[in-house]
């Protein structure tokens, strides 16, 4: 176990200071983009229209849109309503009504350097369940970032979200998690929110990840679409959160550089 530990950390990129102030530039454009979304977005919106809003307010402040044609991806946000877990992919047809909950998951480029994070929308009045649900993966993810500091482990933030998750009576997705960012969309290593306390690899100074737990009101087992090949949804049909914030492990515990 030791041995793939030191495996995996070797394979983390270990920021400069250099390479995290930049990463925090492109944070601070990929936050003003998710702000302006959140001015925005209303029921009777389609998803596409949030797409245009991301890509026009992201060319605005310099940078470019991290999904934009990422591997085939078509535009330039994931946005992902009710029983979509992730990677929903924007469209004229989809239009956002009272009682949606949506997540925005915003990704920016800046002179070359990457951030990533995403918020839960409550469209209108919501169902209270709806709205718990919302609420409680956002406790996840604060839980797993009270965890980020030096000489912790990635297994012990993991099993903190995990356990809040489950003291609600949700589950949570174990195929799709974190992973490393700044220099490159996604890098090692891919974080997971359904691990063991006091495994992976140790938290030093310099690591950059994203925490973004998604957390299913039902089972916690997924599919992918068949048609796009893209978007992810809750086996079940029952709905599905997620929040997300890009990290920095400092010498005395995290900043957050995008949320």
């Amino acid at each position: 176990m030791e041995e793939e530990v030191k495996k995996v950390l070797q394979n983390i990129i270990i920021k400069t200071k250099q390479q995290i102030d930049g990463i925090r530039e492109s944070g601070k454009r990929n936050i003003e983009v998710l702000d302006t979304v959140a001015d925005k977005i209303q029921a009777g919106m389609t998803t596409e229209e949030v797409n245009q809003i991301v890509y026009g307010k992201t060319r605005e402040l310099g940078g470019m849109p991290a999904p934009l044609n990422f591997n085939g991806f078509p535009k330039s946000v994931c946005t992902s309503v009710n029983q979509q877990v992730c990677h929903g992919i924007p469209s004229r047809e989809v239009v956002l009504r009272n009682g949606d909950i949506v997540n925005v998951d915003v990704s920016t480029i800046y002179q070359g350097y990457f951030s990533d994070a995403s918020r839960m929308f409550c469209i209108g009045k919501v169902q209270p369940e709806a709205e718990h649900l919302v609420t409680v993966t956002q406790e996840c993810m604060e839980a797993g970032i009270k965890q980020v500091f030096p000489g912790n482990c990635f297994g012990t933030m993991g099993n903190a979200v995990y356990r809040h998750a489950r003291k609600n009576g949700y589950t949570v997705v174990r195929q799709i998690g974190g992973h490393g960012v700044g220099l490159e969309f996604h890098e090692d290593p891919f974080v997971s929110f359904v691990s063991k306390a006091g495994t992976g690899a140790v938290f030093v100074p310099g690591m950059v990840f994203t925490i973004e737990p998604m957390v299913n009101q039902g089972r916690n087992q997924i599919y992918i679409d068949g048609g796009n090949h893209w978007t992810v949804y809750t086996l079940d049909g029952k709905l599905s959160a997620q929040w997300e914030v890009t990290v920095a492990v400092t010498e005395t515990g995290y900043e957050i550089l995008a949320y």
